[in-house]
């Protein structure tokens, strides 16, 4: 269902797959917490993003900030989780 939801929503729709992890690290396991602070940060990422793109180029798709940010995380997720 997430790859669906990225493939439909494009590659902003993968801030929905960082931010729980990061999220979860941050605040813990308990979803009370979880979810305001996975949808609060999910935002916040997305301005960040977009204030960059609009500061420095014009052209450049937002996805393409959202994706430096998150590649190198699941690439960290992925290692972590190869080790144990």
């Amino acid at each position: 269902m997430a790859g669906i939801a990225v493939a439909v929503a494009g590659s902003i729709g993968f801030v929905g797959l960082i931010t729980p992890h990061v999220m979860r690290l941050i605040v813990g396991p308990d979803h009370r917490f979880l979810f305001p602070a996975a949808a609060l940060a999910g935002a916040i990422l997305l301005i960040w993003s977009d204030t960059l793109t609009r500061t420095f180029t014009n052209d450049m798709p937002v996805g393409i900030i959202t994706a430096c940010f998150g590649a190198p995380f699941f690439i960290y997720l992925l290692r972590s989780r190869m080790k144990t």
